[in-house]
């Protein structure tokens, strides 16, 4: 017959009957942590199997980037996010997030000249560069053929710097509309496949040559059995 705690210590005398109802108590509560903790470890368990979902960066509900978007007045555009806390500082307010055109088969290099007003940006497989102007939303194609370009930037004269795949080379197009190449090679080996640039104050250009060039379709990859060993340049 199953008896309670306190009908098995009817015959205990008063202070032993506390003390032996405290040691009780104590064992039932810890039974019961390790109850809880049993059972905790076995929802993570099942929530790792699961595996953790990512945070979404769909708005919601979801929101028209496009020109007839309602417009935002918010400070700072809630879709703008950094992931380094960091980078806050750099966000410009009053300056949300809107598409401005679309139409490339792949849109890479975007590159804004402060003194025209305009936008650059590379269409990689239709060889083309083209370009929005600021003062009427007007899109043109810029320049074509555009040797594949990739990443483009303007130095601190205002020359546009374009990395190019089809013939691996980071060049700069002249105030005159000639054409400068900055580099094609190192210590006698061609470039890989010249990605993106940026300009320095001391009039140096820095740039990154990941090791793309054999497996791009608008590249020109080394002759069978001449590959070039993958390196990184700048």
């Amino acid at each position: 017959m199953a008896t309670t705690t306190r009908q098995e210590l009817s015959g205990v005398n008063e202070p032993e009957r506390g003390d032996l109802l405290a040691s009780v108590g104590r064992r039932r509560f810890l039974a019961g942590l390790g109850a809880s903790a049993v059972a905790l470890a076995a929802g993570d368990a099942l929530a790792q199997g699961k595996g953790a979902a990512p945070p979404s960066t769909v708005t919601s509900p979801p929101r028209d980037f496009g020109p007839n978007g309602a417009p935002n007045v918010y400070f700072w555009d809630p879709d703008v996010l950094a992931v380094d806390p960091s980078f806050n500082g750099l966000a410009q307010p009053n300056a949300p997030i809107q598409r401005l055109w679309t139409g490339a088969l792949w849109a890479e290099g975007p590159a804004w000249n402060s003194v025209g007003r305009f936008l650059v940006w590379s269409d990689i497989p239709n060889n083309r560069q083209m370009r929005w102007i600021e003062d009427d939303g007007h899109v043109s194609v810029f320049r074509m053929p555009s040797n594949n370009s990739n990443g483009n930037t303007f130095d601190f004269q205002g020359r546009q710097i374009s990395c190019e795949h089809l013939t691996r080379r980071v060049v700069r197009y002249e105030l005159d509309g000639s054409i400068t190449v900055l580099a094609d090679s190192v210590k006698g080996k061609r470039l890989n496949s010249p990605n993106d640039a940026a300009p320095h104050p001391d009039g140096s250009i820095w740039f990154t040559d990941p090791p793309y060039a054999a497996q791009l379709y608008e590249g020109t990859p080394d002759p069978a059995g001449k590959e070039q060993p993958a390196r990184q340049t700048q």
